[in-house]
């Protein structure tokens, strides 16, 4: 089962090195905020168009949170939450549909039903769904138990597949999106991963993607913070990873929900791999407006940018508008 990885950020060449030997397989997101870093994203890059593998993309998307442990509070009331992640993650995906989001619709280009191979639908087949209404279908805190301090992708699978049940959902049009409470750290997050999407077998049998989201802030810089300029946004910097990271990860689902079987390039890299971390220029992570409310995001990866040479945007309501 592979599984795709937002790689964090890092100190030196040697570790940036040792972070990308050690993502997980099928990963090739890369570290910010370094040198090396910005040389290894144009890599990726340049590493050509994505191409579609014969498996199935999100049609019609909804996305489910599931506050996994009694660190976030007991009942079902969210009390244990220091950087207000939470809020902001319900925010961002509540204003993510209809034509006041011009963002996560550059991913409306990619489909499933064509030849493996493709590069450009051209209106064939099935594409990505872009949701018309709220694509934020429930939010759950399981409080049964605490979170472990340092879970298993097994034990992360597991929860993800209690939360479907709770939910009563599967199938591929779904992300269960597993939150971890503050201090909770996976191997290998903040110094290997901020974050990554994988699939699993929901207990009817049907696939289940779903994303191993930890409390992003404790990363701090070496997931997002302070990343991009807030300006007058009204974006609070500290918290820009919360939708940097969020964003990577569900564009991600919605165009490869069974890595790596739906869309990636010859590197194995996705649609967010391929322009994560980007500090300026042509897909620089921007400050974008979601149905009027601004948020933090990195540039996701257009095929048909540029008459099909490809390349990462921020805005997209056609492939001859998109930038």
């Amino acid at each position: 089962m592979l599984r795709s990885a937002l790689v964090a950020g890092c100190a030196t060449a040697l570790a940036a090195a040792g972070f990308a030997m050690a993502a997980p397989a099928g990963a090739s997101e890369l570290a910010p905020h370094h040198m090396n870093a910005h040389k290894a994203a144009a890599a990726a890059s340049s590493a050509g168009n994505l191409v579609y593998g014969g498996g199935n993309v999100v049609t019609s998307p909804t996305v489910y949170y599931v506050y996994w442990g009694n660190q976030w509070g007991t009942g079902s009331t969210v009390t244990n939450d220091p950087s207000g992640e939470v809020a902001l993650q319900q925010s961002f995906f509540s204003h993510a549909y209809g034509s006041g989001d011009t963002f996560f619709t550059s991913q409306t280009q990619y489909c499933q039903g064509v030849a493996t191979g493709t590069t450009q639908c051209n209106g064939a087949g099935t594409p990505v769904g872009h949701p018309a209404s709220n694509p934020l279908g429930g939010t759950w805190l399981d409080s049964s138990a605490k979170a472990p301090s340092r879970p298993s992708d097994a034990q992360i699978a597991a929860e993800a597949v209690k939360a479907a049940s709770h939910f009563g959902i599967s199938g591929d049009n779904v992300q269960v999106i597993v939150d971890l409470p503050h201090g909770v750290v996976p191997s290998g997050f903040k110094t290997q991963y901020c974050a990554w999407h994988d699939h699993t077998t929901a207990s009817n049998g049907a696939d289940l993607p779903y994303t191993n989201m930890p409390y992003i802030t404790d990363a701090g810089s070496g997931c997002g913070a302070n990343f991009v300029a807030t300006g007058s946004s009204g974006v609070n910097g500290t918290d820009e990873g919360i939708t940097i990271v969020g964003g990577h990860e569900y564009a991600e689902t919605l165009t490869d929900p069974a890595p790596s079987s739906g869309w990636v390039d010859s590197t194995g890299a996705e649609t967010g791999d391929k322009c994560a971390w980007i500090s300026s220029g042509q897909g620089a992570s921007s400050i974008i407006s979601l149905n009027g409310a601004n948020f933090a995001v990195q540039s996701l990866w257009s095929n048909n940018y540029g008459g099909g040479a490809g390349n990462c945007v921020v805005s997209y309501t056609s492939a001859s508008n998109q930038h």
